[in-house]
């Protein structure tokens, strides 16, 4: 095998490929990164740990065909230190050698044959807005949990119901929901998955381009994978195994308390005054006619304050958050200015943008948050 090619491209394909190997895989050869030259075609780069497997193409000038598996770790720091140059990979007996101006390396090979094959690609399901589809998920994994010993809860439950797909996550303190419209296969479909949340964010950083991304998945009850496709990259992924809570009806249906504020204006107070917030401490927001007043710490504690214009509909309110759970969905609204509505100081609060401060919510993007007792 070899082929050269432009620095840059490998150095991109080498780290997007990479991103998702396993730290401590359950066998050590799920480190590698797998290298397939046909002739004809253009090179790919791979990779698979039996849940997630990545998988990308690369323009090259191919001058030998062949396949090699290589330490991917290894490979990734290499290609990043390289000089600005047009690389040379090629395989020589059992090493992989790079070539970039006067550097050289030698890799050694693992045994290819034992590399698990990675999965088909389901069949495609409809296509959506590289960008649309990322931004979604950067607003709803904020709320997905990193606690592994509840699984479903840290997946993504995907709705999809014709031209309507919807995404939602929550760690039971509060819950994203984001509604967006997409282009399906099939006029009529009707299917849910549960993907992980942390395979969904490794997705969202390589789709940011622009363009379209495919989305695939099987229409049967039993199937178990998605996949994801765009730009020559494709990434599949085995679903959470388990039953989602059913967390639309958490949304309340009325409410009595509306209040609309400056989102960047109060990500930067709450950001101030809960410095002096001690841990597991709430920052407490007291909305009253025209203001916010912003508060943190008591007693013998530091203690900061501040007030913000807001405009407040419904009878004075105080109430409680947790300062990292607030920034989270003030900073995935992307509004300039924040409606938060209330039932009660005790109930959940919803959390939705609009532009302005008289303007209609945009409730395409919906951030539930629990309050916390003050």
């Amino acid at each position: 095998m070899k082929f050269h090619l432009d620095r840059g491209v490998l150095g991109d394909a080498v780290s997007w490929a990479t991103r998702t190997l396993p730290v401590r895989p359950a066998m050590p050869i799920l480190q590698g990164v797998r290298i397939v030259a046909d002739a004809g075609g253009e090179p790919q780069l791979s990779t698979f740990d039996y849940e997630v497997s990545a998988q990308i193409r690369l323009e090259a000038e191919i001058e030998r065909p062949g396949e090699v598996l290589v330490q991917g770790r290894m490979l990734s720091d290499i290609v990043r230190a390289l000089p600005n140059k047009d690389v040379t990979v090629a395989l020589e007996g059992t090493k992989l050698q790079v070539r970039c101006g006067g550097a050289r390396f030698a890799l050694a090979t693992l045994p290819v044959e034992e590399y698990p094959q990675p999965p088909t690609m389901p069949p495609v399901a409809g296509t959506v807005a590289a960008d649309v589809f990322s931004e979604a998920i950067s607003q709803v994994t904020v709320a997905a949990s990193k606690d592994d010993t509840l699984p479903p809860l840290t997946g993504v439950k995907v709705e999809i119901s014709g031209e309507t797909m919807t995404l939602m996550a929550t760690d039971r303190y509060r819950l994203a929901a984001r509604e967006l419209t997409w282009n399906p296969s099939s006029p009529g479909a009707e299917l849910t998955a549960l993907v992980r949340g942390r395979t969904l964010h490794e997705v969202a950083r390589s789709l940011a381009t622009g363009g379209g991304v495919e989305i695939a998945l099987s229409d049967e009850d039993s199937a178990n994978l998605i996949g994801f496709e765009a730009g020559g990259r494709r990434t599949t992924s085995t679903l959470v195994d388990g039953d989602y809570p059913p967390v639309r009806r958490l949304f309340p249906e009325t409410t009595a308390i509306t209040a609309v504020v400056s989102t960047g204006a109060l990500i930067d107070a709450v950001k101030r005054v809960s410095l002096v917030a001690e841990r597991n401490t709430p920052v407490r927001l007291s909305f009253s006619e025209g203001q916010v007043a912003l508060e943190a710490g008591a007693g013998d504690d530091a203690q900061a304050s501040e007030v913000l214009e807001a405009r407040l509909e419904g009878e004075d309110l105080v109430v409680g958050f947790n300062s990292g759970f607030l920034l989270d969905g003030l900073g995935a609204l992307g509004s300039e200015f924040a409606r938060l509505t209330f039932t009660d100081s005790i109930k959940p609060s919803v959390m939705t943008g609009q532009d302005s401060l008289e303007g209609e919510p945009d409730n395409s993007y919906r951030y539930l948050i629990m309050p916390m007792r003050i």
